[in-house]
Order: C-alpha cells, then structure tokens, then sequence
C-alpha cells in the first residue's frame, strides 16, 4: 500500500495559483534544457522512500486545507554546494484536485496514511476549480461541498 506525504504550499492563495506555479517551473526547466518535471527540495530526506514510491503522492495544503496532490515519481538525496545533506521530491507536474481537508500548520513535511488521505475531486473538479475560493470554502463549511 502507498505511503504518501503532505507538505505547505507556502504563498500560493488557491489551487489555481500552485498549478501555475508548477507550469512556470516546468517552463523553466524545459528552456535550460531539463527534464518537464516538478522538483521541490527540502533539508529531510524520506526514509520510508520504498512505500512513497509504490504510488504515493505528495498532498499539498493550502490556505489550511489539504486541496491538491501530485503522484511522486522519484526520492533524490544530494549535498549541496555548502555540503548540506538535501533531498529533491520529483513529482509528475499534473496537479489533482481532492476533497478539502483542514490541516493545521506545521514544518517540513508529513507522512500521511493513505487511510487519511482524501479522496481526488474527480469530474466535479473543473467546475468547483472555476468557482472563487470563498464561494468553495464558503460551501465547504455548509457541506454542501
């Protein structure tokens, strides 16, 4: 069974925002010649790499609320220039909509059962995406959403 991690999408406002975020990056990469891919660097490296990469995704909270996840595609622990221990989370660069979640603020990042893990938004995800995520979130504590 996938192991999957939940981490802050510090400074995007919607999920909206991050998906652009992450095609700009892409973009980036691609014009210097590297792979279309969706890396995130962070000082920890995983030790339970083997579960994450059966499946796992990384989920992304947003504005409190775990909104989106991207599959992880691969573990790479490096040093960097000043000789720091760092890792690169690769993740396949489409973002999937789930069911909100509040999630408290934290560090770093979190294991996250796939038990836990909230469900992809599936069809209904466009249309509630296009919605201003005060209506979202405004429908979201109705639970109408």
């Amino acid at each position: 069974m996938p192991l999957h991690l939940v981490k802050l999408s510090v400074g995007a406002e919607s999920v909206k925002d991050l998906k652009g975020w992450i095609a700009e990056r892409v973009r980036q990469a691609k014009q210097k010649g590297l792979p279309g891919r969706h890396i995130h660097i962070t000082r920890m490296t995983p030790k339970r790499d083997e579960e994450l990469l059966d499946g796992g995704s990384i989920y992304w909270v947003i504005k409190g609320e775990i909104a989106a996840r991207e599959k992880l595609l691969a573990i790479e622990p490096f040093r960097d220039k000043d000789g720091i221990g760092r890792c690169r989370l690769v993740m396949q660069p489409k973002l999937i909509p789930v069911s909100p979640r509040p999630m408290r603020p934290f560090q770093g990042w979190r294991y996250l059962d796939p038990k836990s893990a909230p469900p992809d938004l599936g069809k209904a995800a466009e249309s509630i995406a296009k919605m201003p995520e005060p209506l979202r979130k405004e429908l979201r504590e109705l639970g109408l959403l």
